[in-house]
């Protein structure tokens, strides 16, 4: 793939990916992605990766189900050993790849999407409820309460 310079784009079923699935709130939906095979100007082997996908993700704060668009982009550096991340470019993540060359795109894209997401998902047009944080919603014509750290202002004079 690399010598041809391949490309390949299309959907895949999120549900397709297990290890994927065990964080999300839903398995429906199609993702859409490209891959990228060639080489580049130092001669080293790349993939690169474009992924689009919403995953349902049970928010940490409220554990409610949200979707989250997740985009992927990223730049892989094809090696062998270990020992041959030390020359891919800094821009190039390394994939260490098995000994006959072989790798699996819906593993590859697997991965960058686990990589993406949040590790504590929250959904950023949530909020505690007052009953958690225990804030009293304010009513008209109320000033703000006290600062927490009036408490502490109190004792560091004592």
């Amino acid at each position: 793939m690399v010598s041809a310079r391949r490309s390949f784009e299309g959907t895949l079923p999120i549900a397709t990916m297990p290890r994927l699935c065990e964080v999300l709130a839903s398995t429906d939906g199609l993702l859409q992605f490209e891959l990228d095979f060639g080489r580049d100007e130092l001669g080293i082997s790349y993939v690169d990766v474009r992924a689009r996908a919403s995953l349902a993700l049970v928010c940490q704060r409220t554990l409610e189900p949200f979707v989250l668009p997740v985009a992927v982009d990223t730049r892989l550096g094809l090696i062998r050993q270990e020992r041959d991340e030390a020359g891919l470019p800094p821009d190039c993540e390394p994939l260490l790849v098995a000994e006959d060359g072989r790798l699996n795109p819906t593993d590859v894209i697997e991965d960058e999407l686990l990589l993406a997401l949040p590790l504590v998902p929250v959904n950023p047009d949530s909020s505690l409820p007052d009953e958690v944080t225990g804030h009293e919603p304010d009513s008209a014509g109320e000033g703000h309460s006290e600062s927490p750290f009036a408490v502490l202002r109190e004792l560091k004079k004592k």
